[in-house]
Parts: structure tokens; sequence; C-alpha cells
């Protein structure tokens, strides 16, 4: 006689996402203090203290900074990652590359300096704070 409405709970998360979609150009400094997903244009900087991905779609015309990230699409600019890069085999970087760990797919593309200096990665992510 009487239905029992069941409730779905939503897991309550701490982190924050935020998603450029394929078709979506942002200009301008683009900050962010949760995970970032990329799959559209980005011209200007892009900064995230935590977890970057950037999509087979994205098209990046920016300095960008995370805590860590996944490259697969396309980067002008240079690229600092406090943490793990990991560039996937789609991915195309046009300048410097500062990191403490990296991992480099078969086909992926990076035309620049590329450092390793797990303390220089550190010092840099202090200095924003």
């Amino acid at each position: 006689m009487f239905k029992v409405k069941k409730h779905t709970v939503m897991p309550s998360t701490n982190s924050q996402e935020t998603i450029i979609a394929q078709g979506v150009k942002v200009e301008g400094d683009f900050r962010s203090d949760g995970d970032v997903v990329i799959d559209g244009e980005v011209s200007g900087t892009v900064a995230t203290e935590k977890f970057l991905r950037i999509g087979e779609t994205a098209r990046i015309k920016a300095d960008v900074k995370a805590h860590s990230a996944v490259i697969a699409g396309e980067v002008q600019g240079n690229v600092f990652v406090s943490e793990m890069l990991e560039l996937l085999a789609t991915s195309r970087v046009k300048g410097d590359v500062t990191t403490a760990r990296i991992s480099v797919a078969a086909g992926a593309q990076v035309n620049g300096k590329l450092t390793m200096d797990g303390s220089t990665a550190k010092k840099e992510d202090e200095s924003e704070e």
C-alpha cells in the first residue's frame, strides 16, 4: 500500500574537480585547488594544487603547474610538475619540463629542456604557498 522511497546517498568527497570539456576555450590565468581535466583549449596559465589531466583533444598554449599530471594532448609552454608527470603516446610538449619523476610512453614528443630535480620541484612548490 505504501511504498518506501529509497534515497541514494552520494559519497562525500573533499576533492573538487574542474572539467574544461572539448569545444570549450578558456583564455587567461586558470587556477584551481582541486583536480583539473582539460579536453578543450586553454591560453594563458594553468595551475592546480592537485592532479591535472590533459586529454588527447586538448590544446594548451600556457605554462602549466600541477602536483601531478598526465598529458595526452598538446602543450605549448613550460610544464612544472612537483611530483609525477606521465606523458602518453599521443602527447606533444613544446617547452621546458621540470618534474621530480617522469614516465614517457613510446611516441610521446617533447621539444624542450627536461629537468628532473626533486629538490628544485619542492622548493618551487613551496615558494607558491
